[in-house]
């Protein structure tokens, strides 16, 4: 992967000069600050930003207790299908804290999130992209470029670096799953044309992607930021409110994507989950499977057949309808089928799919080359009874 390649339209929002780099100033004479958001140093996407301050001007800083728990390998990594009961969980706390991750590599590192109070301070990842499904809740992510509405079966995509903080809608119970895409993240190649637009045939289309709506500068009476870097939670203070910009134009910007705005195909006989991507990050890819219409060969098995995808870890996020694959499996369920066993339907569920016509079932799914490690916080949840329920 080269680097992200997402909703590649220019956005201009606010008021912006002629070109790059020239001279801005406000009505009164004064200048206004370039900011250059760059990826892939200078020869990739990019987003500029004009400030009413210099957006340089942070001091260092001490923030006790932010941020999360960082992933740690759980002793016991025996070899087994497995099953986490994410709706236990119960984190609390402001979304920059509320993570905790279940399962992990260098790529990628997968967490639940339930948090029940707003930020109160400013984040930044600076270790990679954040993709957040909504499985619960909805809210506001707010951002120098613009204010952003997310609710529930919603993917929100955060970029790398971009400085946020997250509003919750109080009359909602909250419940995130968050996948840090530690090596960038796009949208699958195969979806786009040589120029890099969305294809006619692809799942989905440029309209179906919400951007910012800016707001022009506003002042929240908040100067800190807590930035993840290298593994590492630190603290800064602004002299100036962050969200200063006039405007700004560009091709990196937070999203939202509502999953239900995926459009599944079904052929003949059972196609496989590469039909179903929606994003892909370095060593995995992110696949959507939403209510459809299923193969129509009057003998067709509609059922996942059992597969041994050597090369692959698979994780799948349950969210709603009939898993007609599994039992025992709920809302917020995370069923994991490390690579080295054959994994497939619960016994009897491929027999039964004979002649079924439709699923109803909305799920998010990773296939990850690099093997995956589970937490002490996984096993916490971890139902146990479900490698034996196969046989």
């Amino acid at each position: 992967m080269k680097g992200p390649k997402l909703v590649i339209e220019r956005i201009l929002a606010g008021e912006v000069p002629k070109k790059h780099h020239l001279a801005f100033k406000s009505p009164e004479g004064k200048l206004y600050y370039e900011e250059c958001y760059t990826r892939q140093g200078f020869d990739g996407p990019y987003t500029i930003l004009y400030h009413v301050h210099r957006p340089q001007t942070q001091r260092r800083i001490k923030l006790d207790a932010q941020g999360w728990q960082l992933p740690k390998a759980d002793q016991d990594q025996t070899l087994a299908k497995r099953h986490f009961q994410s709706s236990k969980l119960t984190s609390g706390g402001a979304p920059q804290n509320a993570r905790i991750p279940l399962l992990f590599n260098r790529d990628v590192v997968i967490s639940v999130a339930r948090p029940n109070v707003d930020d109160e301070l400013y984040f930044v990842n600076a270790d990679g992209d954040d993709l957040f499904f909504i499985h619960q809740g909805g809210g506001t992510l707010r951002t120098a470029l613009g204010d952003l509405a997310f609710q529930k079966n919603d993917y929100l995509y955060v970029p790398k670096g971009m400085l946020h903080r997250f509003s919750l809608d109080s009359k909602e119970e909250q419940h995130w799953l968050s996948i840090e895409c530690l090596g960038g993240m796009n949208i699958p190649k195969q979806w786009r044309n040589e120029n890099g637009q969305l294809r006619m045939d692809a799942p989905f289309c440029h309209r179906d992607f919400k951007s910012p709506q800016f707001r022009g500068p506003q002042d929240e009476k908040i100067r800190d930021v807590l930035v993840k870097n290298a593994g590492a939670f630190h603290g800064l203070r602004y002299e100036h409110t962050p969200l200063d910009v006039v405007g700004w134009d560009g091709s990196i910007y937070p999203f939202v994507f509502p999953i239900l705005n995926f459009q599944p195909r079904a052929g003949l006989v059972h196609l496989p989950p590469t039909w179903h991507g929606t994003f892909a990050t370095r060593g995995a890819l992110i696949c959507s499977f939403v209510p459809r219409q299923l193969d129509f060969h009057p003998e067709a098995l509609t059922c996942p057949y059992p597969h041994h995808s050597v090369d692959c870890d698979e994780v799948l996020f349950y969210c709603s309808g009939e898993f007609s694959s599994r039992k025992g499996i709920n809302a917020g369920s995370i069923s994991y089928h490390p690579k080295g066993i054959v994994h497939g339907p619960h016994p009897g569920a491929y027999e039964s799919s004979i002649g079924v016509k439709e699923t109803k079932e909305l799920a998010v799914m990773l296939d990850t080359f690099e093997t995956l490690n589970s937490t002490p916080a996984a096993s916490i949840i971890e139902d146990q009874s479900y490698h034996e329920s196969f046989i």
